[in-house]
Formats: structure tokens, C-alpha cells, sequence
């Protein structure tokens, strides 16, 4: 019986950050001391506070560390295992009250979050199939054998569950259209390509909690009358890979998986299917032509995937946080899950939270939660003091929201009022010293470079676009370029194949909505509002802080500036390429732009 557990976060984040030197130092630490047989070493999922990295909690006390070092492992078990002291150094400070906390509840990031989907990351062994079931693992799915298909769908349906990948179509409805399509096979697609840069909510629930996807699985092939599924998951993912893999062994160890489910006659097969990485494989079209072995470009709709989808079979298709639900759903009732989120827009929804926050990572909030609350509160506010200025919704497909619409519900219905969308979960903060003209070049700049160039209009439009963005950015813009953007942005959006190439203008189309005079005025005043776009700076040395250490000298690249050694220097404006080398350099702040 062991008297303490210590639950050491292995998400990769952790990982990247040295958490399995930690383990080890503390295993050399606790065979030192002979407490081996007393205290239980548990790696779990991700606990979403990835920049703290690595963590972990000791229980049963709930003392929640910090950015912990194998260094500190002789401390900690001399001090905290042994004598019973927490080390107070290690715990989380709060960066507005200098306060050390010691449970992670009461961290303002934790605390305003509900966590459904991610119920057992960071909680359990991932790999451990027994603590899965112990935390009501598998219940929904025991529940699904005694019922039939159109129950299952009717549950899925009432509970309001709309699809977490983008979109937003309602699950149960989509469950209902494979359902109804009559053919001697089906398949069903759990899509784990996870492709916006910064995103890694799906990597962490398969990390962290791989049985609730794979249960949702097997729910939705029961509920559609299919035997076989595949899970689509990019092969940069390698430990989501290998956790869902060990998922699969121990779930056909156990008869939860494989021929005669549970002696209820209901055969299934699941297999994992790694993706190269491409962006528009996430579009399931392209999807499914990647795991039949085809180049991943997207397909006509109609006939859609429900009726004609893998091998011209009836396939469902759902994302890796949509399926995680799932088993909630079918164990507690649809009116219980229902009870959560907003008339239109149900359950809770995991964000990716980065940018100019205090506290960056992984939250799930309840649907109908405002920005201002997870920017503020479970974002911690902006960095450094600085001004909020607007937030990106939905990965390189959404929107910018300004600060004017900070209390603005997140739901799937407001957010695409504003011009943005739900997306897969990407969410940066921005403050004042963001370029709002520059933000948009940039997610264009991933899309266009991501389209597979099958449509004229994703292909060349996002091209054109990008063109008069960049040249915006470099103050050579003209009058006629905004109505430009906005008339190509609307004739991609209306006519390209796929959602990449109909999502694409969202980030400008937003950014001239509400920041328009940010373009005017790179384009009519050759300036950059927020000093950010070098080709509109103009650079110049404060003679009353320099100290002609001659230090800017050595790192311009084309000789502009001039000076004696301990005497002001001047920068040749002419000569200048606004390069910003000599601002970096300058230790006295004396390097200025204008």
C-alpha cells in the first residue's frame, strides 16, 4: 500500500522540457531512502500548464510544483516525503500577487475551466487501461451494446454535441446520415490530423486519455452499423501514436475491441493510419484519400462521405475532441451534458491559449464563456502590462476579434456573427505592439503556402492576396488594395473546393473590419501604427543615451552608421535598410525608430 503518489506530468511539452529526467532522478532519490514500496511514480497526460514545465502533484496532500529540475529531487523527498515540509520555492507564484499556491485548483488558469474532454488528463496513467475503467472508462460503452442504433443516435443528438473540428455540424445528425445509408460496409474516421501551427489540443487527449477517444470510436460504429475504423494522426505525433496503439492492445486484451464485444455479437477493428503532415489532409476529403493511399487533395460535395466516403464506402467522420465526448454522453445521459454550454452550443470546448497572456496553455472552458474571461482570467491578463488589443480565433482559418468585443460569448454562433469561427481551438492574445496588417500576412502565409493547389481560386487567389499584403507591410500599398483584398477574399471564399481555400480571407477579412485604419495607414501614411513592419521604420540614435560604444557600428550591415569611439552616433537614414540588427545590439536604448 503506498502511502504517497506523485503524478509527474509526460505530455510532450513536459517531455520537451526534461520531465523523464526528473522521474528518474526522483526513482534514484526514493531507492536511496528505501521508499520505493511507499511512494508511487505515475506519468500521466498532459495537465495543460505546459509552460510550467515539467510538473507535478504530490498526493494525497494536492501540493502542486512547478518548473521542477532533477536537481531538486534530493530536496524533495528529503523535505517534503521525508519530513513533511512543501518547498515553497517550487510551487506556482502568482505573477499579479507574488503569491505562492499550493493546489493547482486555485490557479486562476484552472480555475474557470471545466474540464470534460480532458476528465482524466493529467490524471491517470495513460497507458494503464485498468485506471481508465476505474475513473467509469468503457460505462458508456456497455451502455451503447444494450441499445440499438437509432437510441444511440437520438442520445448523441439530444445532447446537443456539434463537431469539434471547425465546422460545428451536429454529430448526431451526421451519426444518423451514415447510419441511413444502406451498404455492406462502413467505415468510421477519427481525424487526429492536427495541423494549425500551435494547435495541439487533439495531441494531448490521445496523449493523456487515449481509451476516451477510442471508446467514442467504437460507440460511433456500433451507432452507424460499422465493423472497421481508422484513426488518422500525423506522424509528427509519435507518442500520441504509441499511446493510442497501447490503447488499442489493452482494449482487445479485454474484449472491449475485436470479435464479440462484451458477448454482444458486435464485431470491430481499429486501425492507425500516420499522415505526412500535410495541412489540408484536415479537410476529410483529403483525408480519406491519404489513407487510401492517394495524394491528400480534397473531392466534390455532394455525394459527401456519409453516403460515398473511404473506398466510395459510407463513412463518419469525426474529430479526436468530438469522440472524446462521446462516452460521457452514452454513461451520463444527454439531458446531463446538455445542462453545460449555451442554447446553440453545447458542452465545454479545449483552447490552445498562446500570445501576450501570463499564462499560455492548454484550458477547456464551458461553451458561452466570454473572452474577457479566459483572456484575464485563466490567461492571467496581457504580459508586462501592456494593452490588449484583439484575440485569433480558430487557428489560421479564423478571425481577429478586437478588444471593443472582449465579452463577446464563445460559441458557434457569435463567433461566426464576428467574422471568426470556433476553428479546431487556436487562440493567441495580442497587445498594442501587435501589427494587425502584419498578423493577417502572416496566417495567409501559412494557408497559401499549405493549399494544394487543386482549385484556381485557393491556389492563385491566397497567392494574389499574399502579394498585396506583403507589399502593404513594405509601405508600397495603393489606394485600390483594400477593395482588392476584400474582392478577392469574397470570390475565394464563395468559389474554392474545399474549407482550407473558403476559410483562408477570414484573418484579412476580420482585420479589415475592425482595423482598417491600420492598413490606411501603412498605405496613405507609409506608416506601421504598432512600429513593427520594418520597411516602414525609420531609425535613429538618441545622442543623449549614447555612449559611442561603437557596438550598432559593427553589425550594420551597409556601413550607415558613423561615429567617434565615446562620442554620439548618427545613422545615415539614406543608407539605411531598416534591418534592426543595431536595435538589437544596442544595450543603452538608445537605438529608436520613428
Amino acid at each position: 500500500m503506498y502511502e504517497k503518489h506523485i503524478l509527474i506530468c509526460a505530455g510532450t511539452g513536459c517531455i520537451s522540457s526534461g520531465t523523464l529526467d526528473v522521474r528518474d532522478a526522483l526513482q534514484r532519490e526514493l531507492e536511496k531512502h528505501n521508499l520505493t514500496d511507499k511512494v508511487r511514480i505515475i506519468l500521466s497526460g498532459c495537465h495543460g500548464f505546459c509552460e510550467k514545465g515539467p510538473l507535478f502533484i504530490v498526493y494525497p496532500e494536492d501540493v502542486f510544483y512547478v518548473e521542477v529540475t532533477p536537481d531538486d529531487m534530493p530536496e524533495l523527498v528529503e523535505e517534503h516525503l521525508i519530513k513533511g515540509n512543501t518547498i515553497e520555492r517550487l510551487l506556482y507564484k502568482d505573477p499579479t500577487t507574488d503569491e505562492y499556491i499550493y493546489n493547482h485548483e486555485d490557479i486562476l488558469f484552472y480555475k474557470k475551466q471545466k474540464r470534460l474532454t480532458l476528465r482524466n488528463c493529467g490524471v491517470i496513467d495513460p497507458e494503464n487501461i485498468d485506471e481508465y475503467i476505474m475513473r467509469g472508462g468503457y460505462r458508456g460503452l456497455k451502455n451503447a451494446l444494450f441499445m440499438g442504433p437509432t437510441e444511440i443516435i437520438h442520445s448523441v443528438k439530444s445532447s446537443g454535441l456539434r463537431g469539434r473540428g471547425g465546422a460545428g455540424f451536429p454529430t448526431g445528425i451526421k451519426w444518423e446520415f451514415a447510419c441511413n445509408s444502406e451498404n455492406d460496409k462502413k467505415y468510421v474516421v477519427c481525424n487526429a490530423d492536427e495541423g494549425d501551427p500551435g494547435a495541439f489540443m487533439d495531441r494531448s487527449v490521445l496523449e493523456g486519455d487515449p481509451h476516451a477517444v477510442l471508446e467514442g470510436i467504437i460507440i460511433c460504429g456500433r451507432a452507424i452499423g460499422s465493423d472497421e475504423a481508422y484513426v488518422y494522426v500525423r506522424a509528427e505525433y509519435p507518442l500520441a501514436v504509441r499511446r493510442l496503439r497501447t490503447a488499442i492492445a489493452q482494449a482487445e486484451e479485454y474484449g472491449l475491441l475485436g470479435e464479440n464485444i462484451l458477448n454482444s455479437g458486435f464485431d470491430f477493428k481499429v486501425n492507425v493510419k500516420e499522415g505526412a503532415g500535410a495541412f489540408v489532409c484536415g479537410e476529410e476529403t483529403a483525408l480519406l484519400a491519404s489513407i487510401e493511399g492517394e495524394r491528400g487533395m480534397p473531392r466534390p460535395r455532394p455525394p459527401f462521405p456519409a453516403v460515398k466516403g473511404l473506398w466510395e464506402k459510407p463513412t463518419c467522420i469525426n474529430n479526436v475532441e468530438t469522440l472524446a465526448n462521446v462516452p460521457l454522453i452514452l454513461r451520463k445521459g444527454h439531458d446531463w451534458y446538455s445542462s453545460v454550454g449555451t442554447e446553440g452550443s453545447k458542452g465545454t470546448k479545449i483552447f490552445a491559449l498562446t500570445g501576450k497572456v501570463n499564462n499560455t496553455g492548454l484550458c477547456e472552458v464551458p461553451m458561452g464563456i466570454t473572452i474577457r474571461e479566459v483572456v484575464f482570467d485563466i490567461g492571467g491578463g496581457i504580459r508586462f502590462g501592456k494593452k490588449f488589443k484583439a484575440v485569433q480565433i480558430g487557428g489560421p482559418s479564423g478571425g481577429c476579434i478586437p478588444e471593443e468585443q472582449i465579452d463577446l460569448p464563445i460559441d458557434f454562433d457569435s463567433l461566426t456573427a464576428a467574422g471568426a469561427m470556433m476553428g479546431s481551438g487556436g487562440m493567441v492574445a495580442m497587445d498594442e505592439d501587435d501589427c494587425m496588417v502584419d498578423i493577417a500576412r502572416y496566417f495567409l502565409s501559412f494557408t497559401q503556402n499549405e493549399s494544394c493547389g487543386k482549385c484556381t481560386p485557393c491556389r492563385e487567389g491566397t497567392k494574389r492576396m499574399l502579394e498585396t499584403l506583403e507589399r502593404i507591410t513594405q509601405g508600397k500599398g495603393e489606394a485600390e488594395d483594400i477593395a482588392h483584398l476584400e474582392n478577392l477574399a469574397i470570390s475565394i471564399k464563395d468559389s474554392s473546393l474545399c474549407g482550407l481555400g473558403q476559410t483562408a480571407p477570414n484573418p484579412v477579412l476580420t482585420t479589415l473590419r475592425y482595423f482598417r485604419d491600420e492598413y490606411e495607414a501603412h498605405i496613405f501614411d507609409r506608416k506601421c501604427p504598432a512600429g513593427l513592419c520594418p520597411d516602414l521604420l525609420t531609425y535613429y540614435i538618441d545622442p543623449e543615451l549614447c555612449t559611442g560604444c561603437r557596438a550598432c557600428i559593427k553589425v550594420c550591415p551597409v556601413e550607415a552608421i558613423s561615429g567617434e569611439k565615446k562620442e554620439p552616433h548618427v545613422i545615415d537614414e539614406p543608407k539605411c535598410i531598416s534591418c534592426g540588427a543595431c536595435l538589437e545590439r544596442c544595450k543603452f536604448d538608445a537605438v529608436k525608430t520613428k
